[in-house]
């Protein structure tokens, strides 16, 4: 226990549970809406920012902000103007943003280690400006759920019906988009940004296995979003392994858990049995 007395231990525990909470909230808004492609969309968009802020001299942090809210902004009105479903949009932005990794990537003379530290990231390296980062996008995350719950719990029901009631969906829409990408930029040197939409993805998902209620499953998602990034930094810790991957292999036995033992897949498969027997 006495290395929870060293300051980057305490900094990396603060920092799973500042990035745990938002990366878990935003997934909610991801799976709730079937856009479970945008956290590979945005998070490529983040690498591929702070990549090209570092080959032209850059702060990298600053370069992902840019990239990251960039894609975040254009992906809901591409796909409106364009007439199509948004996870097409998700698609030419992710492709855009790899092409641009790799390119400039390769374009860098001499070592890559800092490039190759954001693409896997550490939790054990965050310092006291990431926290503030982090701290202000949870902040953000946890306002939004708060202040606006009814709003986007009408969003994230129907979109075309919150819009006939007078709610302004699309703007909301927009809104729960840039906040993810504010959560992915947020979470790049922490988790890295080959694997934050894992850290999105997974906590969300497995809460959706467990509750109907969207109040409930803002709850449970949050804390399966701390819980791995706590259990993964352990872990990392006591077996000298990569913490980025640590948290998002924790958070993926989490939802295998869940999965198995969800009242939802017992209660399909109970209806399933008494459909096959009412046709029998």
């Amino acid at each position: 226990m006495g290395v929870f007395e060293y300051q980057f231990m305490q900094h990396a525990l603060l920092a799973g549970l500042l990035g745990g909470i938002a990366c878990s909230l935003v997934g909610v808004f991801v799976v709730s809406m079937h856009l479970s492609f945008i956290g590979v969309c945005l998070s490529h968009a983040a690498f591929a920012g702070a990549i090209i802020a570092m080959f032209f001299g850059f702060n990298p942090v600053a370069g992902a902000f840019v990239f990251s809210l960039g894609a975040a902004a254009a992906i809901g009105p591409l796909a409106d103007r364009g007439d199509f479903n948004p996870d097409a949009s998700l698609g030419i932005m992710f492709s855009l943003m790899l092409g641009l990794s790799f390119m400039f990537l390769g374009l860098m003379e001499g070592p890559k280690t800092q490039a190759l530290g954001l693409m896997w990231g550490s939790i054990l390296t965050v310092t006291q400006e990431h926290l503030i980062l982090l701290a202000v996008v949870a902040f953000l995350v946890l306002g939004t759920v708060s202040l606006l719950f009814k709003e986007v719990q009408a969003v994230i029901f129907n979109r075309e019906i919150a819009l006939a009631v007078g709610l302004p969906a699309t703007w909301i829409l927009y809104g729960l988009l840039i906040l993810t990408g504010l959560t992915v930029t947020a979470s790049l040197q922490p988790i890295g940004g080959l694997l934050i939409f894992s850290l999105i993805l997974n906590p969300a998902a497995a809460a959706y296995q467990l509750t109907y209620s969207l109040r409930k499953l803002f709850i449970l998602a949050g804390c399966f979003g701390v819980l791995s990034c706590w259990m993964g930094l352990a872990l990392a810790y006591l077996f000298n392994l990569p913490s980025g991957a640590t948290i998002v292999v924790f958070s993926t036995l989490i939802f295998l858990v869940c999965n198995l033992f969800s009242p939802k897949r017992r209660f399909k498969q109970l209806r399933e049995t008494e459909g096959a027997s009412i046709n029998a």
